[in-house]
C-alpha cells in the first residue's frame, strides 16, 4: 500500500506547522513509507489528491481542518464520479472546528487522530454531491463528506471564511459570533423543496441542512441521528429565524434537542432539489459545503452511497 499524506501547514492557525515534526513521527510509524506534500493556497489538496491518485497511490492521509478535509475529499471525485473507487482516505483533524471527527467521538487534537488510526480500520462512507451555481454564477459541482446547508449557515460561513480575527479564537467562537450577529438581521427565504417523492413543499426557511454527518458550526449538533454510512441524508429544515434567535433555541442547536422544536423537520431522503421562488430572486441563497463557500440556489443535493473508503 502506497501512502500519501497531505498537510495544511495553516490549519489550526498554523499549529500545524509548528508541530509537524511531532506529526510527522506519529504519521511514519503508521506509514513508514509515505510520501508528502503541503497546501499552499485554497484548492491545492484537491490537486494534489487527484495528482497522487493518478501515480497510483492507494491510501491518501489529510492533516487539516474540516476545511482541508474537504478539499481532499474533492479531489476523490470529479464532476462524474469517483477517480480511483478502491483508494482509502484517512484525516488527523487539525483545525479550528473539527466537526468532522465528532461524528466519530475522535478526541481533539493531532496526536489523538493519529492514536484513533492505529487501531482504525476501513469502512464505505456516504458522500454528498451537490450541483449548484457557483459564487460566480457559472454551474459548479461539489462533493461533501460531513454537511452542506444554505441559508443563514451559508451567510455564515461566508462571513466567518472572510474574518480572519474572529477565527484566531477558534471554529466554535468564530460560528458562534457570526451565528448571533446574522440571526439578528437575517431575512428567511423562499424556496421550493422537493426530497424524493416524500417532500415537495414551498417553504419560508431560514436554514436547511443536509447532513451525512451530525455536527456543523463549531460543534452544533444539528443532525443528531446522522449516520454517515446509511444511505440516506438527514434533511434539517428550519422556519422562521426570529423564533432561533432565543438564546434556548440557540442552545438546542449545540445538544440536538432542535430537533424537537416545532418550527425545525426532519425529513430523510436521498435527493433534495432546492430552488428560490420569485419573491427571493434578487437575494442569494447561499450554500456551503463542510465550512466552505460552494455556491447558490438552485442546486441538486445526492448521495452516493458507500463511494468513499474511509479509514477510521
Amino acid at each position: 500500500m502506497s501512502t500519501f499524506a497531505i498537510i495544511n501547514p495553516r490549519s489550526a492557525n498554523s499549529h500545524t506547522a509548528r508541530a509537524w515534526p511531532d506529526i510527522e513521527r506519529g504519521l511514519r510509524h503508521l506509514y513508514p513509507q509515505m510520501n508528502v506534500g503541503f497546501t499552499r493556497a485554497r484548492g491545492h489538496a484537491t490537486a494534489l489528491v487527484r495528482a497522487a491518485l493518478a501515480e497510483g497511490y492507494t491510501e491518501i492521509v489529510a492533516v487539516g481542518g474540516d476545511g482541508t478535509i474537504n478539499e481532499a475529499v474533492n479531489g476523490f471525485f470529479d464532476p462524474s464520479g469517483p477517480l480511483a473507487p478502491e483508494a482509502t482516505f484517512a484525516f488527523v483533524s487539525s483545525g479550528t472546528g473539527g466537526d468532522f471527527r465528532k461524528t466519530f467521538d475522535i478526541a481533539p487534537g493531532t496526536m489523538a487522530g493519529i492514536e484513533r488510526l492505529k487501531g482504525s480500520h476501513v469502512r464505505p462512507v456516504d458522500i454528498g454531491r451537490v450541483t449548484c451555481l457557483g459564487m460566480d454564477g457559472t454551474p459548479a459541482v461539489r462533493y461533501f463528506i460531513n454537511i452542506a446547508s444554505f441559508g443563514l449557515p451559508g451567510v455564515i460561513v461566508d462571513a466567518v471564511n472572510r474574518a480572519r480575527i474572529a477565527k484566531l479564537f477558534g471554529g466554535g467562537f468564530a460560528f458562534a459570533f457570526h451565528s448571533m450577529v446574522n440571526m439578528a438581521f437575517y431575512r428567511d427565504r423562499v424556496v421550493r423543496l422537493h426530497i424524493d417523492d416524500v417532500y415537495d413543499e414551498i417553504d419560508k426557511v431560514s436554514t436547511v441542512a443536509i447532513a451525512n454527518g451530525r455536527y456543523f458550526g463549531g460543534g452544533m449538533k444539528v443532525a443528531p441521528d446522522a449516520k454517515p454510512d446509511d444511505g440516506a441524508f438527514d434533511i434539517i429544515v428550519m422556519g422562521g429565524a426570529a423564533k432561533l434567535r432565543a438564546l434556548s433555541d440557540f442552545r438546542q442547536l449545540y445538544d440536538g434537542s432542535h430537533v424537537n422544536n416545532p418550527t425545525v423537520r426532519v425529513v430523510r431522503g436521498k435527493k433534495l432539489v432546492a430552488a428560490p421562488v420569485s419573491e427571493t430572486k434578487g437575494r442569494a441563497v447561499l450554500i456551503e459545503t463542510d465550512g466552505e463557500n460552494a455556491g447558490r440556489l438552485p442546486a441538486t443535493f445526492e448521495i452516493l452511497p458507500r463511494a468513499l473508503n474511509l479509514r477510521c
